[in-house]
């Protein structure tokens, strides 16, 4: 039976994995801000990053073509910089969607088989 810390360990890897996809399905619905993002996904506990976490993964997406920044005044403060999908961003939102889709079917299947 693994212990606490690579029970964690395993969490944390599936996290990783599917952090990048709650990103782009945030951006589809609107542009966010990059501690926009951070906010957003702390609503949701299994899925809470911090800032220095979300800018390399902004600048990654950025990289790869699936999003743009665009900067914007504020209403308080400086300027931030927006994030939004590009049309090849909403592509491979749907790809992505429809993997994890049938990864989770898959594997609740396998998991209500063993119970």
């Amino acid at each position: 039976m693994p212990n606490n810390r690579e029970t964690e360990a395993w969490g944390s890897q599936i996290r990783k994995g599917v952090v990048e996809l709650a990103v782009l399905g945030l951006l589809a619905a609107e542009p966010r801000y990059g501690s926009q993002l951070v906010d957003d996904l702390a609503h949701y506990p299994a899925l809470a990053i911090s800032a220095g976490t979300i800018y390399p993964l902004l600048s990654r997406l950025r990289k790869a073509g699936l999003i743009e920044s665009t900067w914007a005044e504020s209403p308080v403060g400086p300027p931030r910089k927006y994030y939004a999908l590009t049309p090849t961003g909403r592509t491979a939102l749907t790809a992505m969607t429809d993997a994890w889709a049938e990864v989770t079917s898959t594997l609740n299947r396998i998991l209500q088989e063993g119970s």
